[in-house]
């Protein structure tokens, strides 16, 4: 009977081997790195990601992650490249090809035709010295002193490696572009991800007759009141104008309660939150629920730019709309 493997130990075994060649693949973010992020902020056209067999798969991921942060970009396969897809690469296009071995036929066949036509060519090899790395503007090197596969053959470490090398430089572009949180939403406005990037603070935030509010110097019992009718955990107290003096929230009626507070003869002056944290109406609802985790507080203000209050809301209407 053949002694059973250990499954635990076989899965640590690729686990440190990945690990350790993407901590080898550190100090291989250079100059060159640098230069692969300044063509391809400069392209004018798409970015044409190719790869074949698991560089591929690898390579559509790339492609993807770069569409959906800012940087145009598709996955052309390198067979079909060879067979009427390479018209879809126009001179204004960089064209990034993952191979390993960086001698993969299918993708050295379009090489001089890449070079005929002028377009930008940046390389992902496992091999500095192949006929793709030297014929790029610039070679990502990705290589790995080991395959996690213990035959040392399967497509491991090789493919975390690139696709790690893929993400830093999707990752550098969108800030380098400042790509910001509404515009990765349009880019995924579906299903729930983009609910909970799309919706605004004034999208569900509590207005006009359902905003809990009360002026400076209203006695505490009458503040309660608002709070009960409104339902909403807590109340806005404003000045004569409008404008925000502070909030009031059932942790701040706790806390009086803990201090002996007589609630009978309280103002809510006294007890309230001066200012508190607020937003604005067209804010993300996403960076309203960041606030407020951040900040360990259930419920926000929407101010306009007057610092008047006009509008409120909790983690409770967020739960409803789906952003948490």
């Amino acid at each position: 009977m053949p002694q059973t493997p250990s499954f635990i130990q076989s899965a640590q075994r690729t686990i440190r081997l990945e690990l350790d060649a993407v901590n080898d693949l550190l100090a291989r973010i250079n100059g060159d790195f640098v230069r692969a992020c300044e063509l391809l902020l400069a392209c004018k056209g798409r970015v044409v990601v190719v790869g074949m067999g698991k560089s591929g798969h690898i390579g559509r991921k790339i492609a993807a992650t770069l569409a959906s942060t800012g940087t145009t970009a598709f996955f052309v396969h390198p067979a079909e490249a060879s067979h009427g897809d390479m018209g879809m690469i126009t001179r204004d296009d960089v064209v990034m090809a993952l191979s390993n071995s960086g001698s993969t036929a299918e993708i050295v066949t379009l090489l001089p035709l890449i070079k005929r036509l002028g377009i930008t060519l940046i390389s992902m090899t496992g091999n500095p010295d192949s006929p793709l790395a030297k014929a790029a503007e610039v070679n990502l090197d990705a290589s790995v002193a080991q395959e996690a596969c213990p035959l040392n053959l399967a497509p491991t470490s090789s493919t975390t490696v690139s696709l790690v090398l893929g993400d830093a430089l999707a990752i550098a572009l969108l800030e380098a572009r400042g790509f910001t949180a509404e515009d990765f939403a349009f880019s995924h406005p579906g299903g729930a991800l983009g609910r909970r990037l799309l919706l605004k603070v004034e999208n569900i935030m509590h207005s006009g007759e359902r905003l809990p509010q009360v002026r400076r110097g209203t006695p505490l019992r009458e503040a309660l009141l608002e709070m009960t009718r409104k339902g909403l955990g807590m109340t806005v107290v404003t000045e004569a104008d409008g404008r925000l003096a502070g909030i009031f929230t059932d942790g701040d009626l706790r806390r009086a309660l803990d201090r002996g507070v007589d609630v009978r003869h309280a103002l809510i002056d006294e007890l309230m939150t001066v200012g508190g944290k607020t937003v604005r109406p067209d804010m993300l609802a996403a960076e309203a629920l960041k606030i407020m985790e951040d900040h360990k507080i259930s419920a926000l203000v929407a101010i306009d730019p007057g610092q008047h209050a006009v509008g409120a809301l909790n983690m409770h209407d967020l739960l409803r709309a789906g952003v948490m």
